[in-house]
């Protein structure tokens, strides 16, 4: 039998995983942790969202893997009303089992195997993860330039960023969209923090935008989810856009697969989906927290990058990370080294908006004591 090389081993360490010690020192504060490490939601789904949910409990049979048509009819009229994407009808959209899982097994599902999958120079740890179980080669690059020769076969991008909350505008991403066309490269914008845009003039767009792509979908897949805008995250509620050719290559697969949203969630995600109201609520609790965060954080000391969009924070002391890790554990805070995110932001943490108002102003409160 040949030797097997089990999978774990050829992963990297999960980040998280590496927060213990500081997570115990930051537990240990007399009025308890404030944990800013995670993008977690705190606050409660909409009660129409759980009416929705609790509605359809008692459906008994195999839902659609594509998404029912109410939802995928749901997905394209939210992005043409939030974000002015026209040209997606329902054949150009797939529910998937949260964005995670979708973004990690994107390039292996795509039968991109072996080959090499850019992702940005300050990145989300799954891009890398999805190339890894893919056998690709990963090759990190914000410039087209440093890409050289060598086509890609695929390129994740991700505006709003996570975790530096950059955005990037419509000339860049023309430029990317022509770039990836030109040469047969599936683009993959993750645009999960399309909605959480903080600065009227860095307005967050979608690649399916017209005045991004001329109308033309070819090779474009967009991530969406409602984990961050609805507080969905429990609910493993995300959808994929773009490409119809990709989007029936990608339902092929996922239906041999058995990969299909739970009834219950997809009339729950309709729910969500049709009500801005409950959308626009949460974003402004978060703008709340950012503005007292960012006030505190900058009074304490730090320079604060990007963070245009999103739910984080990028801040730095000019010191290593994990020192800064360390020195808010000391005050009972909880943050994520930049160095989770790639080798070049090692200076920098990430800081979560998603704590209740109660831990947002203890923090504030642990920052102006010093």
């Amino acid at each position: 039998m040949a030797a097997r090389t089990p999978l774990g081993e050829r992963l990297p360490d999960f980040p998280w995983d590496t927060l213990t010690e500081a997570k115990n020192t930051a537990a240990a504060h007399p009025d308890g942790i404030v944990d800013l490490s995670v993008g977690t939601p705190v606050d409660a789904v909409a009660p129409g969202i759980q009416l929705a949910l609790a509605e359809a409990a008692g459906d008994p049979g195999y839902p659609p893997t594509t998404g029912s048509p109410q939802l995928r009819e749901a997905i394209a009229d939210w992005l043409s009303r939030r974000y002015g994407v026209t040209g997606v009808d329902t054949e150009a959209v797939l529910a998937v089992t949260g964005t995670k899982e979708a973004i990690a097994t994107l390039p292996t599902l795509l039968g991109v195997r072996g080959g090499t999958v850019v992702i940005p120079e300050i990145a989300y740890p799954t891009y890398e993860v999805a190339a890894t179980l893919a056998d690709c080669r990963t090759l990190r690059s914000d410039s087209l330039l440093k890409i050289g020769p060598a086509t890609p076969d695929l390129m994740f991008i991700n505006s709003p960023s996570n975790p530096t909350g950059k955005v990037l505008g419509v000339d860049h991403l023309r430029k990317v969209v022509g770039w990836a066309r030109s040469r047969g490269v599936i683009l993959v914008a993750d645009e999960c923090y399309i909605g959480l845009g903080w600065d009227d003039e860095n307005v967050p767009l979608s690649i399916l935008d017209p005045r991004v792509n001329d109308g033309d979908l070819t090779g474009l897949i967009a991530v969406h989810s409602l984990s961050k805008s609805s507080n969905l995250a429990s609910y493993r509620a995300g959808f994929l856009a773009g490409d119809p050719a990709l989007i029936a290559e990608l339902t092929g697969v996922r239906k041999h697969l058995g990969l299909m949203v739970p009834g219950p969630i997809q009339h729950a995600m309709i729910a969500a989906l049709n009500d801005d109201g409950q959308e626009q609520l949460q974003k402004l609790r978060y703008a709340t927290r950012r503005a007292k965060l960012l006030s505190a954080l900058l009074k304490a000391g730090f320079r604060v990058d990007d963070s245009e969009a999103g739910l984080y924070l990028w801040a730095t002391r000019g010191e290593p990370g994990r020192d800064t890790v360390a020195w808010l554990a000391e005050r009972g805070i909880l943050t994520a080294p930049g160095d989770f995110y790639g080798p070049n932001s090692g200076e920098h943490v990430r800081v979560s908006l998603t704590a209740t108002d109660e831990r947002i102003d203890a923090a504030v409160e642990r920052l102006r004591v010093g």
